[in-house]
């Protein structure tokens, strides 16, 4: 996989090497199937396991990149997105004369599915609430954070995927985790993390963090505004995608929140970014789970 800077304007395009150089732009109408992953397509062309770069493109603050790689998988490294933020520091940020712009939520957009929800709301920044309530040993956990504050390199990007042993079966059957190992994500037992130390105690709902807002990169443009989510995941984070797209009145367009650029800080204002050069990242072709 490689990462090539792209014109202001461009967004995050992949672009699939293998199949004649066919693009996928990462956004919510090529959204295909989402379960314990999200995975885009275009015509019959898919791309899957995309959340975690694309937590990482907006983390930084990357607005325009092509991201190139040969297969339908992309590699899932450690399991977080910290190898991608670690990678984008080694070549750093070139600004754009074009002005960053912003969806701005103007009114209340919710999704909802028996005591699960998620929902966004006007507000300054981009704040983000998230709880999640799964079977011990994880338990209830809350995080409550703001990308403004340009803490997401240190405290959310480390932040490792997670699944139950007892699960693994099943989702290899259903074609997944082809490429799980105690190296690429903490495995729980019914008491007890069995690949340890975790990077933070309330590391689960950190990564559930992380997973929303590469989902919400599929908005097409940054969120200005609040996100609320309880018990969610990738099918409500990109319905709410759909739903708020959907409705026109609930979002403006809107450029910057007035603050000087900073390289790898979210609310970054000024012109859009892109990286200062061409890069593989680290693990290429790396088997991965879906």
């Amino acid at each position: 996989m490689r990462l090539v800077g792209a014109p202001a304007g461009s967004g995050i395009v992949f672009r699939r090497t293998d199949l004649d150089n066919f693009e996928i732009p990462a956004n919510g109408r090529n959204v295909a199937k989402v379960s314990y992953a999200t995975s885009l397509m275009r015509g019959s062309v898919l791309i899957s396991t995309t959340e975690h770069l694309l937590s990482a493109l907006v983390g930084y603050g990357v607005d325009n990149v092509i991201v190139e790689v040969d297969n339908l998988e992309l590699p899932i490294l450690d399991g977080s997105a910290l190898p991608y933020v670690q990678a984008f520091e080694q070549v750093g940020l070139k600004q754009q004369r074009r002005k960053r712009e912003y969806i701005r939520i103007l009114k209340p957009v919710e999704v909802r599915e028996g005591t699960k929800f998620i929902g966004v709301y006007p507000g300054a920044g981009y704040g983000i609430e998230y709880t999640i309530d799964f079977p011990a040993p994880i338990g209830q956990s809350h995080l409550s954070t703001d990308l403004e504050s340009g803490d997401y390199a240190a405290q959310i990007a480390p932040a490792r995927t997670f699944g139950f042993r007892e699960d693994e079966p099943m989702l290899r059957n259903m074609g997944l985790i082809r490429g799980a190992s105690p190296e690429c994500a903490i495995i729980l037992t019914k008491n007890a993390v069995q690949n340890g130390p975790l990077r933070f105690h309330d590391e689960f709902v950190r990564h559930k963090v992380l997973d929303l807002i590469g989902d919400l990169a599929l908005a097409g443009r940054r969120i200005q505004g609040r996100v609320i989510a309880e018990r969610a995941g990738h099918a409500m984070h990109t319905a709410l995608v759909e739903r708020l797209l959907r409705d026109r009145s609930a979002w403006e367009f809107a450029h910057g929140f007035g603050e000087a650029p900073e390289p790898g800080k979210l609310g970054a204002a000024g012109g859009e970014s892109l990286l200062r050069r061409n890069f593989p990242l680290p693990g290429e072709r790396l088997p991965n789970p879906a």
